[in-house]
């Protein structure tokens, strides 16, 4: 399948609740189908949309609606092994990669899609925690993208203490054992959403957005993702750590993170931002993970606080 013969993919339009004009394609990246929505709005350029582990293109329906209604044109993303997009593994509810590379396929896939779309440019940049990792090393490698704003990067991966050395060893042996596609200690096939109750949930403090956010999963099975790959969990460590020895880009960015985050490793994210030249660290008091997901005060000082840096960077 060719950039330039995309062809119709479903997209689930009531669950989104997104502005209207979406378009949904599928796209062959490497050896696997991936699957992008985009909104063509406005001229002040377009917003490349990337999501975190487990996520799909109808989750980011109303950001897609924040950013439209500030001008920008939006196109996001099912990785491969989530969303509609080739999952790797018989059971379809464990999430599994082999090399973080591969995620790197899907984005260029994704960005020549927004050229053959003809979605305005420059290009920007909003990217949540897995998609945050992706990102990074994205723009790292030279994506044409004038600035960047981040959700909660997985820029580490959080863990109890005590899974730490576990996880290490149980990384190091899997290959050798044939252990690659089970899934990482600790994790299952359930899927997050669906089993949580939402008093002490560790994604948003918003019930409306919770809700959202879970009905995409329960009305849309194929939607929903469950626990990683012992496989995705080495990649994931061995991109972050890769990561972590490299120089910030010059690539102007901020960097959202809620003061109560339990997801990713929050460390790694305040060094990172530490020594980003011209990058900023923005804390949300009380949010957890889902900065975008939160309630209405926390999702407009976010997209304004985006749309500002977009702005300031044309």
């Amino acid at each position: 399948m060719k950039h330039d013969t995309a062809l119709p993919a479903p997209f689930h339009a009531a669950l989104a609740d997104g502005p209207p004009g979406a378009t949904c394609v599928w796209l062959q990246a490497g050896s696997a189908r991936i699957r992008v929505a985009w909104w063509k709005a406005g001229d002040k350029g377009t917003v490349l949309l990337l999501p975190g582990r487990t996520e799909c293109v109808e989750k980011y329906g109303r950001a897609a609606g924040d950013l439209v209604a500030r001008g920008y044109s939006v196109i996001t993303i099912d990785w491969r092994g989530q969303g509609l997009a080739d999952r790797a593994l018989a059971d379809r509810r464990e999430g599994h990669v082999g090399d973080f590379a591969e995620y790197q396929q899907d984005l260029d896939a994704m960005l020549a899609e927004a050229g053959r779309a003809g979605l305005p440019q420059p290009f920007y940049m909003i990217a949540h925690s897995m998609g945050g990792c992706i990102g990074l090393r994205g723009l790292m490698r030279g994506l044409p993208v004038r600035a960047a704003a981040f959700s909660a990067p997985m820029w580490g991966i959080a863990m109890a203490a005590w899974l730490r050395p576990v996880a290490s060893v149980v990384s190091a042996l899997a290959g050798p054992l044939g252990l690659m596609a089970r899934y990482a200690p600790s994790t299952s096939a359930e899927t997050y959403l669906l089993q949580a109750p939402f008093a002490g949930n560790v994604l948003t403090t918003d019930r409306e957005m919770w809700d959202y956010m879970r009905r995409q999963v329960a009305e849309v099975p194929d939607l929903a993702l469950g626990g990683p790959s012992i496989g995705w969990l080495k990649a994931a460590l061995r991109e972050c750590a890769a990561l972590a020895v490299m120089p910030a880009p010059k690539v102007p960015a901020i960097c959202a993170l809620g003061t109560v985050e339990k997801v990713v490793d929050v460390p790694p994210v305040h060094l990172r931002m530490a020594g980003w030249a011209n990058g900023q660290l923005d804390l949300y008091p009380g949010a957890e993970h889902e900065i975008m997901m939160e309630g209405p005060a926390v999702r407009q000082r976010f997209f304004d606080r985006a749309a500002a840096l977009f702005e300031a960077n044309r």
